[in-house]
């Protein structure tokens, strides 16, 4: 564990799927955007540095030089913040195909190079400990009220507003504006470290499912003796579930990145618990993986077979936890 300069280690509350509450809950809630980024807690201790923890607890701090002045613009009052890490795109909505140029980099050099050319902001919106105190037991409402006394506010990082009740309308400027969704929090819901509770909903404008991968197909025209398609599944008691093939949205550096992880992970046996039923799919020219990677996909439905729907890649997940056998949607 990361030295977290006497702070308390937080570890990030989560949201579980959901749709919009009730009219007459409505005023229960306060909305927040859902940010396509990565989940990070911030711990700023008053003595000018910050530790960036994801999830898994993996410190990424090193990963993201430009947010190290969170630190010292903090320093007067040590706190714990719950937020977000996202790459805006030129139209300032949130780019995860970006933000994955960011991930998982090791060379200074190449961090210092991105940071310029893929710089990133840091979105916070809760806090679980301020100067000394443990503000998780508080209300939600309260807690934002001593997050915007804090003035998260700078060059790379910011406090988003939330709106209380009126989600219909914030859901509806979500989808004019292309973004994600909305996370309804009950106003009146403490901080749950490390849970997932329905005080807490995610209302997304589109499905995504986690998954790992489990092989891989070569391409056609240009993509030809290279990674063309994913086969993705998702883990279960029965083992590695087939859950279809993912052969489009890929970025050229995404296809790269890619290929580099794959081909070291290489089996010569089908990781899924039963034989990949796809007329997409030939079992003699899959390139068999050990089920390591895990990524997630955008998808249109559930077919009556238990597939995809027209997936498409959205990217690895390093930041998250294997997925643990849940199905989202619902069957075609």
């Amino acid at each position: 564990m990361s030295d977290l300069g006497g702070l308390p280690h937080v570890q990030p509350m989560l949201a579980v799927s959901g749709s919009l509450p009730s009219a007459t809950a409505d005023e229960h809630f306060g909305y927040e955007l859902k940010w396509d980024g990565v989940r990070a807690v911030a711990y700023i201790p008053g003595d000018g540095s910050l530790t960036l923890l994801t999830r898994n607890d993996n410190d990424v701090t090193a990963q993201y030089p430009e947010l190290a002045p969170l630190g010292e613009a903090l320093a007067a009052t040590p706190c714990v913040l719950d937020g977000e890490i996202v790459a805006l795109g030129p139209d300032g909505r949130p780019s995860f195909a970006d933000l994955q140029r960011r991930m998982n980099l090791t060379k200074a050099a190449v961090i210092e190079r991105l940071s310029a050319e893929v710089p990133v902001d840091y979105m916070a919106f809760d806090v679980m400990h301020l100067a000394g105190r443990d503000t998780t037991r508080e209300p939600y409402e309260e807690r934002r009220t001593r997050l915007e006394g804090l003035d998260v506010n700078g060059p790379r990082w910011s406090t988003p507003p939330y709106w209380s009740g009126h989600g219909e309308q914030a859901l509806e400027l979500t989808r004019e504006h292309g973004l994600e969704g909305l996370v309804a929090k009950r106003l009146t819901s403490a901080y749950l470290p490390g849970r997932r509770s329905d005080s807490w909903l995610k209302i997304k404008n589109v499905r995504t499912q986690e998954v790992l991968i489990g092989g891989w197909t070569q391409g056609e025209g240009r993509r030809r003796g290279a990674l063309g398609a994913l086969l993705v599944g998702i883990p279960g008691p029965d083992g590695l579930r087939y859950a279809g093939s993912v052969g489009t949205g890929f970025s050229e550096h995404a296809l790269e990145r890619l290929q580099e992880l794959l081909d070291p992970l290489e089996r010569e046996t089908s990781p899924f618990n039963g034989p990949v039923a796809d007329r997409h799919v030939r079992s003699a020219d899959v390139h068999w993986v050990e089920p390591e990677l895990p990524g997630e996909v955008a998808y249109a439905e559930w077919t009556s077979a238990g597939k995809l729907r027209h997936p498409v890649w959205r990217g690895l997940r390093m930041d998250k936890p294997p997925p643990r056998g849940k199905r989202r949607g619902r069957a075609a």
